[in-house]
């Protein structure tokens, strides 16, 4: 019955996205480019009373809403099961116990769907978000990836092809927000409460910069600064100063983002590329916002940056990339099994 080889593939299918790699079960309806619903259930509350995610509690989570949210995307979109043209689900990377439950709901509409399924880098899925925010964008063009577990600059040459252009040797910015965010005694989800307290500050503080060479390469590096961040107010601490939070989460915020900012603009204009676009957690940082967009505008490059809502984990973006390989023809078998682990 379910054949690789027979699925029909549509110029424009329907086809529904379905995402639980860490605290998200989220689930979205697209048909070509086009968005047509995004639901999202979140177990960010519950999380948040341990100061990150537990892993068992969001596989109970996803457990327990994933059948929900994929009728909410369905209702919404005013699609039924019967007309989905493919199933896309994050494989990896993620927490293993999460994935499974979204991989394990895709396999089971695929098979009785008789549709293909399409095992989607969550990663990828970040880059792909783009293609929903400009429907008529195409490579090549320059992308700036920031989440919590990945930092990198790609040349994106196709829809299927990248060039690595810098990445982090340790840390990700994403990481280094919540880890700095802990210091600064912030509640979970840490990122976005670095951001709302850095509003307030000043650029006072003096950090390292994240950018470094190795030889001929550049790379990010963010253990380092997270490291001064934590030096800087033990330091303070033992001398009896104050510490004012305000502005080391300003100073850090500038340090972590500058770099990333200048390196990706600075990357479009050597490549002559007059795109550049943006994907992961980090992205939805309003002030990496505007200094990416201030950047670009200075430089004469059209910028392309997926709404707040697309950079965090969501399944519009899943849906996104696993149109990318429903017209490449990539569909997964059955048996495949998620993984916490994946190279981009």
């Amino acid at each position: 019955m379910y054949d690789l080889k027979k699925f029909t593939i549509k110029d424009e299918p329907i086809i529904l996205g379905l995402e639980s790699s860490c605290d998200e079960t989220a689930a979205a309806v697209i048909k070509g480019r086009k968005l047509l619903s995004s639901r999202i259930i979140s177990s960010a509350a519950e999380q948040a009373k341990y100061g990150g995610v537990v892993p068992e509690i969001a596989s109970r989570a996803h457990t327990e809403a994933v059948d929900e949210v994929v009728r909410q995307a369905l209702d919404d979109a005013g699609v039924t099961l019967s007309q989905l043209d493919a199933v896309a689900v994050t494989y990896g990377a993620g927490l293993l116990g999460a994935l499974l439950v979204g991989l394990s709901f895709a396999k089971s509409l695929a098979y009785s769907l008789n549709i293909p399924l399409i095992a989607v880098n969550h990663i990828r899925g970040h880059l792909a978000a783009s293609y929903l925010t400009d429907e008529n964008l195409k490579p090549p063009f320059v992308t700036l990836l920031a989440s919590g577990g990945h930092t990198a600059i790609l040349h994106t040459k196709s829809y299927t092809k990248f060039e690595m252009l810098a990445s982090t040797c340790d840390d990700a910015a994403g990481e280094a927000f919540d880890k700095v965010a802990r210091v600064l005694g912030l509640e979970y989800p840490g990122g976005v409460n670095v951001e709302r307290l850095a509003k307030n500050g000043k650029n006072c503080v003096t950090l390292p910069k994240c950018l470094v060479k190795n030889s001929d390469k550049v790379q990010f590096s963010y253990s380092g600064l997270k490291t001064a961040v934590i030096n800087y107010c033990h330091i303070a601490e033992q001398r009896g100063e104050e510490v004012i939070k305000e502005d080391v989460a300003r100073s850090f915020q500038c340090a972590a983002v500058d770099p990333l900012v200048k390196k990706t603009v600075e990357s479009a204009v050597k490549l002559k590329v007059n795109c550049v676009t943006a994907g992961g957690g980090v992205i939805a940082n309003g002030y990496l916002r505007e200094t990416l967009a201030a950047e670009c505008e200075r430089a004469g490059i059209k910028l392309v940056l997926p709404e707040k809502k697309y950079c965090t984990d969501n399944a519009a973006m899943i849906a996104a990339e696993g149109l990318i390989q429903y017209l490449e023809g990539n569909f997964a078998p059955l048996d495949i099994n998620a993984k916490a682990q994946i190279p981009l």
